[in-house]
């Protein structure tokens, strides 16, 4: 899909006000998208949206369902029918055992799983019912397989591969494609936290670019880096005893 045709698509971004949103959000609209960007940070929005004529600012919460779908007909009505969304927002919130604390994992399926439930809400009904659109959800390499201090983080992202890799077979035949988005590490405010290596990290810049092309050639799995990707998925053939021994050890902190 892409934005040469005689209007401009338009594409739906959560997750925009940082990291790969805000990045993606620059790169799309330099391809000639017209972009709706959404987030709860309404200064970080709007400066977004100053960076560029055709990056508009639409804030609003994703946990909030009615709200979503409240913006969804306000973007609707303002661009015109959205050819594309990317549901984006999510958040990072690391465990640390011995100690439980269940609020972080009630947080993180309210946002990363729920959140993506209520953008989907309104969409799915409007694509199918256009018979057109691309639906892409940012899961994470962390889906692939459980990741120390991700145990919240990586179950919302496992089940986002699992709702994306569904939902692309059942809106197949409505005309709706879907594509999921597996990221490495990336450089941002979410990733600053982490005091465990995270090879192969790139910038958020770099990630957009990879993720606009591959949206751009109509990918359905979008995953990078390759080579952490593949290792990742290569690794999870392991027996699971011998991976959370491997996987545990090259990550220690200690």
């Amino acid at each position: 899909m892409t934005a040469q045709t005689a209007k401009p698509l338009c594409v739906w971004i959560t997750g925009a006000s940082s990291g790969i949103g805000a990045a993606l959000s620059t790169e799309l609209a330099a391809r000639g998208f017209v972009v709706a960007a959404t987030a709860r940070n309404e200064k970080a929005l709007a400066e977004l949206a100053d960076t560029a004529a055709n990056i508009h600012a639409f804030a609003g919460d994703i946990t909030d369902r009615s709200g979503m779908a409240a913006l969804v007909d306000t973007i609707e009505r303002d661009l015109g029918p959205i050819d594309m969304a990317v549901l984006n927002a999510g958040i990072y919130l690391p465990t640390n055992f011995p100690e439980f604390d269940a609020d972080l994992f009630d947080r993180s399926f309210a946002v990363n799983l729920g959140g993506t439930v209520n953008c989907l809400a309104p969409l799915v009904p409007l694509m199918s019912g256009r018979g057109r659109g691309r639906i892409a959800i940012v899961s994470s390499v962390a889906g692939y397989g459980g990741l120390p201090t991700s145990a919240a983080y990586g179950a919302t992202k496992a089940a986002l591969f699992n709702l994306g890799e569904s939902l692309a077979m059942d809106l197949a035949a409505h005309g709706v494609k879907v594509s999921m988005i597996a990221p490495g590490f990336v450089r941002t405010p979410a990733t600053d936290v982490n005091t465990f290596p995270m090879p192969f990290i790139i910038s958020a810049d770099d990630a957009a670019r990879r993720i606009a092309n591959g949206l751009e050639k109509g990918q359905a799995h979008i995953a990078f880096p390759k080579r952490f990707s593949y290792l990742l998925r290569l690794i999870n053939l392991l027996p699971r005893g011998l991976y959370t021994r491997l996987v545990g050890g090259a990550t220690s902190r200690n």
